[in-house]
C-alpha cells in the first residue's frame, strides 16, 4: 500500500508541478504585445520563465535520478503551452505572430550537466542551473525574432493580455532596450543556481513528506 502511495504521489505531484508551472508562463511568450515595452518585459519574462523551468524540471529530475527527465517535463510544459496558445489562433491571430516559449534546449542542457557528473546534485545545482540561465533567453530571442511583421500585427489586433490602464501614452524605451539577452541571460545565470537549489530541496521535502 504505501508504495502504492508514493508512487500515485509522485505522479500527483510532478503534474500539479507541470500544470502550475505552465499556468504562471501561459503569457510569458506575448513579448509581442507589450509593444513599448518589449525588451524590458522579455528580460523579466526571461527570468519568470528560468524560473518555472529550473524548479520543475531539477524537482522531477532528482526525484527519478534518471537523466532525460528533465527534457520530458520541458515537453510537458511546452504541449500544455500550445494547447493554450490555441485560444490565440481561435481569436484571429495568425500562427507565426503565436509565441510559444522554448524550454526544451535548456531542459536538454540540466539533463546533459546531471548525466556528465554521474548524477551529481552539486553540479547539477552550479553547472545546469548556469546553463538554463544562460541559455533560456537566447533560445527565446530565436523564437521571437522570427515572428513576421511583429508590430504591424500587434496593433491591427486587440491586446488580449494588457488593459488600457497599463498601456504608455506614448511609446517608451526601457532601459533594458539595448540587450535584453544579455540581461535576462546574466540575471538568469545567477539567479537560477537558486532556482535549481529550490528543486533539489523540493525533492527533499517531499521524500520526507512520503516517508513519514
Amino acid at each position: 500500500l504505501m508504495v502504492w502511495l508514493r508512487r500515485c504521489t509522485h505522479y500527483l505531484f510532478i503534474v500539479v508541478v507541470a500544470v502550475n508551472s505552465t499556468l504562471l508562463t501561459i503569457n510569458a511568450g506575448d513579448y509581442i504585445f507589450y509593444t513599448d515595452w518589449a525588451w524590458t518585459s522579455f528580460t523579466v519574462f526571461s527570468i519568470s520563465q528560468t524560473l518555472m523551468l529550473a524548479v520543475g524540471a531539477t524537482y522531477y529530475l532528482t526525484f527519478t535520478g534518471v537523466p532525460g527527465t528533465a527534457t520530458y517535463y520541458g515537453l510537458i510544459m511546452t504541449v500544455y503551452t500550445w494547447v493554450a496558445k490555441g485560444a490565440w489562433f481561435a481569436l484571429g491571430y495568425p500562427y507565426d505572430f503565436i509565441v510559444t516559449p522554448i524550454w526544451l534546449p535548456s531542459a536538454m542542457l540540466l539533463d546533459l550537466a546531471y548525466w556528465a557528473t554521474k548524477r551529481n546534485k552539486h553540479s547539477l545545482i552550479l553547472s545546469g542551473g548556469v546553463l538554463v540561465g544562460m541559455s533560456l533567453p537566447l533560445f527565446n530571442m530565436v523564437n521571437l525574432i522570427t515572428v513576421a511583421d511583429p508590430l504591424e500585427t500587434a496593433f491591427k489586433y486587440p491586446r488580449p493580455t494588457l488593459p488600457p490602464y497599463m498601456t504608455p501614452i506614448e511609446p517608451q524605451v526601457g532601459k533594458f532596450y539595448n540587450s535584453p539577452v544579455a540581461l535576462g541571460a546574466g540575471a538568469g545565470a545567477v539567479l537560477s543556481v537558486t532556482f535549481t537549489a529550490l528543486g533539489c530541496k523540493l525533492n527533499t521535502w517531499t521524500y520526507r513528506w512520503m516517508a513519514a
